[in-house]
């Protein structure tokens, strides 16, 4: 009980990063690791926590929630058709390796690295829903097959190494090749949890524990975060749902990116300085 009381801020805080990440979920169908790792970045450093440790269990730990948050999702996608196992099925094995890769490299890189690539690649996505969103398609289909197995094997690294799910990096590529923006979103959550399942199992399994890591981590993955973020999560994605119906989307997702934009920035600098 008076190890309970003691992490009483700990665990409070990272319950609301689950009430925050599920509520922007909700709000504007992103996936919950994009609010996930820079929350648990930034959190785990006022805990005490060293940037360069702070960013690989936030990696790991992120991985870890999306596991229960895609089998969800995915349920509620095939029920209406928008899970396309036909692309799975020559995308699995290449996004496979690609998480095997990426997360065996995360148990040995410094962390230093990954927030450096977060950074990029939320600012790029940021700036992707700033001035994309809703446009045309570049190339009328997908490449051929060479072509699709890089696209899957780079999805299943650069994901795996920075803690995200199947959404942020399959649904622009899925839709820049003509491919039906409800399908891409209902099989990327599928692609989500072929990267969060292998890659969290690597990083806790194969992870050296940090010595200044937080309360409860094991491996890499911080399970008190876990079992904290989860259920709320869970709770309050469809809360965020319930707002979004009532409010212009695609301002919301324009301030998002916008709010995005800074955090890249700001992790960028991080790394910089």
């Amino acid at each position: 009980m008076d190890l309970i009381l003691e992490n009483l801020p700990t665990i409070g805080a990272l319950a609301a990063t689950g009430v925050f990440a599920g509520i922007l979920a909700g709000l504007l169908g992103v996936g919950g690791g994009i609010v996930i790792v820079p929350v648990l970045f930034f959190l785990f450093q006022s805990f005490g926590v060293s940037p360069e440790s702070a960013m690989v269990i936030a990696t790991a730990t992120s991985l870890a929630t999306i596991i229960p948050t895609s089998i969800s999702s995915i349920r509620s996608h095939h029920k209406k058709g928008n899970v396309d196992f036909d692309l799975l099925k020559r995308w699995g094995l290449f996004v496979l390796i690609g998480v095997l890769i990426g997360s065996t490299v995360v148990t040995r890189v410094d962390g230093t690295w990954l927030t450096l690539l977060f950074g990029i690649i939320a600012g790029l996505s940021a700036l992707n829903m700033l001035f994309r969103s809703g446009k045309a398609a570049v190339v009328d289909q997908l490449p051929g097959m060479p072509g699709q197995a890089t696209m899957a094997t780079s999805i299943g690294f650069f994901s795996s190494m920075i803690g995200i799910g199947g959404g942020t990096l399959s649904v622009p590529m899925l839709t820049f090749c003509n491919y039906p923006a409800h399908k891409a979103v209902g099989t990327a959550a599928a692609i989500g949890l072929l990267i969060s399942l292998p890659g969290a199992a690597t990083m806790l399994a194969a992870g050296t524990t940090p010595d200044d890591a937080p309360l409860g981590t094991f491996g890499l993955v911080n399970l008190i975060g876990f079992v904290c973020i989860v259920p709320l999560t869970v709770l309050f994605a469809p809360v965020g749902a319930a707002i979004a119906n009532k409010l212009d989307a695609n301002m919301l997702k324009k301030v998002f990116a916008v709010v995005l934009l800074i955090t890249s920035a700001r992790m960028l600098a991080q790394f910089i300085l």
